[in-house]
C-alpha cells in the first residue's frame, strides 16, 4: 500500500494554519504544523515532511531563513519548499526561488491553483524519490556481483590452476581432493548467488507471479534441514524440527522453499559450533507463524532494518568466517509479503536470533 505523503504548514496565523490543514487533508495528505521558523527547522529534521508550505513573512526567522538552513543541510536539502506569501513583488519572487523554493503562491491563494501545485511537485517527488531508490538499488545489486563474483572466480582460479598447473603431479591424491571440495563448495556458491539475482530481478520487473497452492508444512521444512545438515555437521550444529505434523500454509510452493533455505542456511551461518537451530510453527488466528531460532551471533538493534534494504550494504561474516552479501533475507521478505505474509526478527545477547514468517493457514484435512 502507497505511503500518504505529509506536508508540513508554517505560517504565525492560527486561521491560516486551519485552512491550509483542511485543504491538505482533504486533498489525502498529512498535514504537520508550525506557527515560526524555529519550529518548522525542528518539525523538518524530525519528521522529514515529503512537501513544506512556508510562509515568508514571520517574526523571528523568516521564511527566506528558514529555506536557507534547509539547503544547507545535506539530508533536507532535497524537500520542496513552496512559499506563501502576500508579497508580489518580483524581486521578492526571484530572491525565493534562487534559495531553492520550486514554487511561490500568493495570498490571499485560490484553492484550486493551490492543491494544483501542492499535486504537482508531490508527484515529482515522490517519482524522483522511485529514481533514487532504482539508482540505490541498481549500485546495491552491481556491488554484490562485483564483490561476490570476484572473490569465487579467485578461488575457482587458483584452485583450478593449482590442479591443472605445472606442479599438478607434486600434488598429494589428498590435496587433490581438497581442492575439489574448495571448488565444489565455491561453484555451489556462485549457483546460489546467481539463482537468488535471477529469482529477485523477475520479482522486481513483475514477471514472477504468485502460485499459492496448500502446502504441508513439515515436509517442505524436512526437506530444507536435509539440504543443510552437510553444512551444520561441519560445525557439529543439531538442527532441530518442531512442526506439527497438520501444519498447513497457503502459499506459493517455490517462493517458501526459496524462504526457509535462505533462512534456515543464515542460522547455520551465523550460529556457533556446537550451537543448535529449532524449526517450529504455531497458529495465531488465522496464520501459521514459522520460526527459524539459533542461539548463535545476536543483530545489533540497528541493524535489524538494514537486513532487508538492497539500498544499505551490510553484510556480516558467518561464525565460520562465511561470506554472504545479504540478498537471501532481502529475498525473503519479498516473497512472504507477496504472499499474504510478514517477516519480523527479534535478536537478544547472548540469546542468539529467531525469524518469525507467519503466513495465511490452510486446512488439508
Amino acid at each position: 500500500m502507497k505511503k500518504k505523503q505529509t506536508v508540513l504548514i508554517v505560517d504565525d496565523n492560527a486561521e491560516n494554519l486551519g485552512v491550509l490543514g483542511d485543504i491538505v487533508a482533504g486533498n489525502g495528505y498529512i498535514p504537520g504544523f508550525a506557527s515560526n521558523g524555529i519550529a518548522a527547522l525542528a518539525a523538518i529534521k524530525k519528521k522529514h515532511p515529503d512537501l513544506v508550505l512556508l510562509d515568508v513573512m514571520m517574526p523571528g526567522m523568516d521564511g527566506f531563513e528558514v529555506c536557507r538552513q534547509l539547503k544547507q543541510d545535506a539530508t533536507l536539502a532535497n524537500i520542496p519548499i513552496i512559499f506563501l506569501t502576500a508579497k508580489t513583488e518580483k524581486d521578492d519572487v526571484i530572491a525565493g526561488l534562487e534559495l531553492g523554493a520550486v514554487d511561490y503562491v500568493t495570498k490571499p491563494f485560490n484553492k484550486k491553483e493551490l492543491l494544483s501545485r501542492v499535486n504537482t511537485h508531490l508527484e515529482l517527488q515522490a517519482t524522483k524519490e522511485e529514481l533514487r531508490e532504482a539508482l540505490a538499488t541498481k549500485d546495491k545489486l552491481f556491488t554484490i556481483l562485483a564483490h561476490d563474483l570476484g572473490n569465487l572466480f579467485n578461488g575457482l582460479l587458483g584452485f583450478s590452476s593449482m590442479l591443472a598447473g605445472k606442479n599438478a603431479r607434486a600434488i598429494s591424491n589428498a590435496q587433490k581432493d581438497e581442492y575439489s571440495q574448495h571448488i565444489l563448495k565455491m561453484a555451489n556458491k556462485g549457483y546460489n548467488l546467481l539463482k537468488n539475482i535471477l529469482i529477485w530481478s523477475k520479482s522486481q520487473t513483475g514477471s514472477l507471479k504468485v502460485q499459492p497452492t496448500p502446502i504441508n508444512l513439515l515436509s517442505l521444512v524436512r526437506r530444507n534441514i536435509e539440504l543443510q545438515e552437510e553444512k551444520a555437521g561441519a560445525k557439529n550444529i543439531k538442527l532441530f524440527s518442531h512442526i506439527d505434523e497438520n501444519a498447513s500454509v497457503f502459499a506459493d510452493l517455490n517462493m517458501l522453499d526459496t524462504v526457509l533455505r535462505n533462512l534456515v542456511s543464515n542460522a547455520v551461518k551465523f550460529t556457533l559450533p556446537g550451537g543448535e537451530i529449532k524449526i517450529s510453527s504455531k497458529k495465531v488466528n488465522n496464520l501459521i507463524e514459522i520460526s527459524v531460532a539459533d542461539n548463535g551471533v545476536s543483530i545489533k538493534a540497528e541493524d535489524i532494518e538494514k537486513l532487508f534494504r538492497i539500498d544499505v550494504v551490510h553484510t556480516t561474516t558467518g561464525t565460520a568466517k562465511e561470506q554472504g552479501n545479504g540478498l537471501g533475507l532481502i529475498l525473503c521478505k519479498e516473497f512472504v509479503e507477496k504472499n499474504g505474509g510478514s517477516l519480523s526478527v527479534k535478536s537478544e545477547v547472548g540469546e542468539g536470533t529467531t525469524f518469525y514468517v507467519r503466513m495465511p493457514s490452510i486446512s488439508l484435512k
